[in-house]
C-alpha cells in the first residue's frame, strides 16, 4: 500500500455517537474533529457531541450508555496496539478535564493489565440492557466521576480494528433474528470474531454485527476456517477478520431454514484496508471533510 512509500504511522478512532437522525449535529461532531494535535482532534469532536447530545433525553432503539458512546482507537499503520492503548488513556483523561461531568470506562489495550475486552465491559455495565433499566448512578467509572443522566459513561479503549457489517432480514419476527444472531455470534461458537444483535429496524428485523479483527494465527485454525477470513498487515503485526460476504451467505443460509429472506446488507464504513488508503489519501491530499466524497454505504 501506499504507507510504505509515505511512511505513514497511522491509528484511527471510528467515534460512535448517539445520534443519527440529526445530520447538523453529526457533521459538526466530524468538523469538530478537524484540528491538529495528537488525539486533540478526538477530543475536541467529543466536547461537541456532549454539547449537541442529552443522553436523558435520547430515544432510540441501539443498546447505548453514553451521549458519546465509544471512543475505539484502532492500529492501521506502523502502530502497536500498546501505543494505540496508550493515547486512549491519554484521551479519557483529557476528556473529563475538557468537559467536566463526563466519564470513562477503559477496555482493551488501554485498560492497564487486565485488558478486558469491550464486549466484557459492556456486559458488566448493562449496555445490552434497555435504556430505562440502566442506573447510571449505580455505574462505576474508571476515569472521571460518576456517570451523570445528560453525558452517561463513554467507552474508550484500544483494539484490533472493528467494522460493521449488517443485514437484514424481510421479516418482522424478532425471535427468529435473535435465534439467527446467536447462531453466527463467535461467543457462542459462531462466526469468529463476530458480535451480533438483532432488533426491529424500519419494519424490519436487522442483524446487526460488530466483525472484530485479531491476530493472524494462521497455523493454528482449519482450512476451511481459514478461506473464511481476509488477513492484512499493519506495518507491525498481522491480523484476520471474517469475510462480510461470508457473514452475509451465513446468515441467508440460517434465514432461510426458517423460511425467511434477507432484503439486504451493508458494511457501514470501512474495511480496514480500506479506512488505512482512505487516511492516506486524505492526509496526503489535505481533505479535512472527506466525507462530503464518500457518502454511500456499501457492501
Amino acid at each position: 500500500m501506499a504507507s510504505s512509500k509515505l511512511g505513514m504511522r497511522i491509528m484511527c478512532c471510528l467515534l460512535n455517537v448517539s445520534e443519527a437522525r440529526n445530520k447538523d449535529v453529526v457533521e459538526r461532531i466530524a468538523s469538530a474533529a478537524l484540528c491538529d494535535g495528537h488525539g486533540k482532534s478526538v477530543v475536541s469532536a467529543c466536547a461537541e457531541g456532549f454539547a449537541s447530545i442529552d443522553l436523558s433525553l435520547h430515544d432510540g432503539i441501539h443498546p447505548c450508555l453514553g451521549a458519546i458512546d465509544l471512543i475505539p482507537i484502532y492500529p492501521l499503520s506502523g502502530v502497536t496496539l500498546e501505543q494505540c492503548g496508550q493515547v486512549a488513556r491519554g484521551i479519557a483523561e483529557e476528556l473529563v478535564k475538557q468537559v467536566p461531568g463526563t466519564s470513562a470506562f477503559l477496555f482493551g489495550y488501554a485498560d492497564g493489565a487486565e485488558r478486558k475486552t469491550l464486549a466484557d465491559k459492556r456486559r458488566s455495565l448493562g449496555w445490552f440492557k434497555k435504556h430505562s433499566e440502566i442506573h447510571m448512578d449505580a455505574l462505576k467509572a474508571d476515569v472521571g466521576k460518576k456517570p451523570s443522566r445528560r453525558y452517561g459513561i463513554t467507552g474508550v479503549g484500544a483494539s484490533p480494528y472493528v467494522m460493521n457489517c449488517n443485514v437484514t432480514l424481510d421479516t418482522q419476527d424478532l425471535s427468529s433474528g435473535k435465534t439467527i444472531a446467536a447462531a453466527i455470534r463467535g461467543r457462542t461458537g459462531g462466526l469468529r470474531g463476530v458480535q451480533a444483535m438483532a432488533f426491529p429496524n424500519n419494519g424490519r428485523i436487522e442483524i446487526a454485527c460488530n466483525v472484530e479483527s485479531f491476530r493472524d494465527i494462521q497455523d493454528s485454525i482449519s482450512a476451511s476456517e481459514a478461506s473464511q477470513c481476509v488477513s492484512y498487515y499493519t506495518g507491525e503485526e498481522t491480523f484476520s477478520y471474517t469475510s462480510p460476504l461470508h457473514i452475509e451467505t451465513e446468515i441467508q443460509a440460517l434465514a432461510a431454514h426458517q423460511g425467511i429472506k434477507t432484503a439486504g446488507t451493508a458494511l457501514v464504513g470501512f474495511t480496514p484496508q480500506e479506512c488505512r488508503s482512505t487516511a492516506e489519501y486524505a492526509i496526503s491530499h489535505g481533505i479535512g471533510q472527506f466525507w462530503k466524497r464518500r457518502r454511500e454505504i456499501s457492501m
